[in-house]
């Protein structure tokens, strides 16, 4: 498995474990969850993506009833903070909403690490971009829980190219991702600027719901699916696994994030880095994806 340098403390695998919905498993144990991790392992995948407000701020709780010192230094912890919900711990709240100041970034930071029983985030993200944003406050915030120790790296997620440059204008610690929707049903990063920010700074970009959140599998997308099909079979594996290769064929260097609790289709994932997509499949698929040959 492929890694991907993003500073000099922090290198993640190509291919990254979603935990969005560890939480909403029927077997939460133990041994399953460990089961998870080690087939990830397996194959070389040693980052796993997680949340604070995932399976109702109670999935990092979860992971970290399974870890174990020797478990934990394997692996890369990605975790992200700023939403508060109306459920769990911030069951109180009037209303949803984003919160980027220095004091809910620490705690989150603290509650975190206490969570998962760890002594440190490999890597924080501020999960969505905050309107009502003190890029000072928060840039210095984030500056503050790298120098501490409790987070190797920074970055963001769902951020456009402004809401990066202002924010990273007031920190001295380099963001080192933007962790984005990007899939061959949603397209639009690779011409809308996104990727190509990120690209001309060298910053790896992860991508959330690699699979469209399932919408790939509708019937309205049986031609895309098809296709698919046809090249998965020439090559031996499955539909899905084409489209997670599709975005590690391009240049920027994504990290797609695949959650599944599905134990064997966890043990698949790895399949995609071994599948070569060439720039004419790349733009077939795309074809597809886009409804319409390019101009």
């Amino acid at each position: 498995m492929d890694r991907v340098k993003l500073n000099d403390a922090l290198e993640m695998s190509r291919l990254v474990y979603g935990m969005w919905r560890l939480g909403d498993d029927a077997d939460t144990s133990v041994d399953h969850i460990r089961n998870k991790i080690s087939a990830c392992l397996d194959q070389g995948i040693t980052s796993m993506d997680q949340a604070d407000i995932y399976g109702g701020y109670e999935a990092e709780e979860i992971l970290g009833t399974a870890l174990t010192p020797e478990l934990r230094n394997q692996i890369e912890i990605v975790t992200k903070c700023d939403i508060v919900a109306p459920v769990g711990r911030y069951a109180n709240a009037r209303v949803k909403y984003y919160d980027t100041s220095r004091a809910h970034i620490l705690s989150s930071v603290d509650h975190s690490l206490r969570l998962m029983k760890i002594d440190h985030i490999d890597l924080l993200l501020i999960h969505r971009p905050d309107p009502l944003m003190d890029a000072c406050e928060t840039g210095a915030a984030l500056d503050e829980v790298v120098a501490s120790g409790k987070v190797r790296a920074v970055g963001v997620s769902n951020f456009r190219p402004w809401d990066w440059e202002l924010l990273q204008a007031s920190m001295k610690t380099p963001l080192v991702t933007n962790q984005i929707e990007i899939s061959l049903l949603h397209h639009a990063p690779f011409t809308n600027g996104d990727i190509a920010f990120h690209q001309k700074h060298g910053q790896p970009p992860m991508a959330w719901s690699p699979l469209g959140g399932g919408a790939l599998f509708e019937p309205k997308n049986a031609a895309l699916r098809t296709a698919l099909k046809t090249i998965g079979d020439d090559r031996g594996v499955d539909d899905a696994t084409v489209a997670v290769a599709w975005l590690l064929a391009h240049p920027a260097r994504i990290l797609p994030v695949l959650g599944t609790n599905n134990l064997d289709r966890i043990k698949c994932i790895g399949d995609a880095a071994r599948i070569q997509i060439d720039r004419e499949t790349w733009f077939e698929l795309y074809t597809h994806a886009l409804g319409h040959e390019v101009a």
